[in-house]
């Protein structure tokens, strides 16, 4: 009884050492971040964007550092705390 049980057990453990010594990354690594660019490409509205000369129409000069100064501004006054919920 006890040979069979020890030939069950190599045979287990020689069958996980077989398994272990399978490469499947290959497969892997060649689709590594695929999904990834596929994102990223699919998030982009026009590839060739850095190459125009023309560039987009938005605020003027002065519209843009007002905005600027507004949202720097916001930073230099802290918005008042909520009151905090307090058991007593």
């Amino acid at each position: 009884m006890r040979s069979i049980f020890t030939r069950w057990t190599a045979l287990a453990l020689l069958a996980c050492g077989a398994a272990g010594c399978v490469s499947t990354t290959p497969g892997w690594d060649a689709q590594f971040g695929a999904a990834t660019r596929r994102n990223l490409a699919a998030q982009t509205l026009d590839p060739a964007a850095g190459a125009d000369r023309n560039p987009a129409l938005g605020l003027d000069g002065r519209a843009a550092r007002a905005a600027i100064d507004n949202y720097q501004r916001s930073f230099a006054r802290p918005e008042g705390q909520p009151a905090a919920m307090v058991d007593q």
